[in-house]
């Protein structure tokens, strides 16, 4: 989930169904405007501020993508920076388990920095084919 707009979309939809979503946080953390989440500061307050309105939804961790680079010092930067915010959000009321990070390129490194989750779909099942 990328934005608060969205947090609170599911958590209606949830409450409609009658149902508790699990949810990840988007952080953005790469030097690229083409990625879009949160950043460190509207995490903390949504965490500490917002989160206890939104009864179904549960924050299961974190998630980011890096830049797409090849600069692997950057990328350990960037995954860092998120796995720093995902011990700085761990709280009585948000117990975060999920730290997302890593991709076909660069999931070595996201392990590295603490990823306990990795998207490596390219990596199992080929490059994507865009055609129509």
């Amino acid at each position: 989930v990328d934005s608060e707009n969205l947090l609170k979309e599911i958590n209606k939809q949830g409450a409609k169904n009658n149902r508790v979503i699990d949810c990840l946080l988007q952080m953005h953390i790469a030097q690229e405007e083409t990625k879009f989440g949160f950043d460190a500061d509207q995490l903390i307050i949504l965490i500490e501020n917002q989160l206890h309105e939104l009864k179904n939804v549960r924050i299961c961790g974190l998630m980011g993508m890096a830049s797409f680079t090849t600069d692997e010092n950057l990328i350990q930067k960037e995954f860092a920076n998120l796995k720093s915010a995902f011990e700085q959000l761990q709280t009585a009321n948000c117990k975060l388990q999920t730290l997302s990070m890593g991709m076909s390129s660069d999931y070595k490194i996201a392990l590295q920095q603490g990823s306990n989750m990795v998207r490596i779909g390219s990596l199992l099942f080929g490059e994507r084919n865009y055609t129509k």
